[in-house]
């Protein structure tokens, strides 16, 4: 195996004495770190404070763009959203189609509808 060769797989080295098993590591290892080092002089890296500075151009983008985005929608929705509840009463037929019964004993109860439980109940101990 040659310096610098590159290897797509990790491979184990190969049996034979326990000094050529350890040359073989050791020349793998030295063939990814070559590797390695051709990767790193590829794409050269950008100073500390480069990186830095590209960091707060990124964050103040963030600030001054998603910022009055956040602002607007929040003052939209205090102002202009019309917030919707279930109305009041009982719901029309058509809106509580169920094509089979809930599990629990009053099968046509929600299960936090207390008033359809009491009716159920009250049914149930009147028979």
């Amino acid at each position: 195996m040659t310096m610098g060769a590159r290897r797509t797989v990790l491979t184990v080295p190969r049996l034979g004495t326990e000094k050529e098993m350890e040359a073989e590591a050791i020349a793998q290892i030295r063939a990814r770190l070559a590797y390695q080092r051709e990767i790193m002089a590829s794409r050269p890296h950008k100073s500390h404070a480069e990186e830095w500075a590209e960091l707060w151009n990124w964050i103040k983008i963030s600030i001054f763009v998603c910022g009055p985005v956040v602002v607007f929608a929040l003052v939209k929705d205090a102002l202009f959203e019309e917030h919707k509840h279930r109305p009041h009463g009982p719901l029309p037929e058509y809106m509580g189609i169920r094509s089979k019964e809930f599990p629990w004993e009053c099968g046509q109860c929600d299960l936090f509808d207390l008033d359809c439980w009491k009716k159920c109940r009250a049914e149930k101990a009147g028979r």
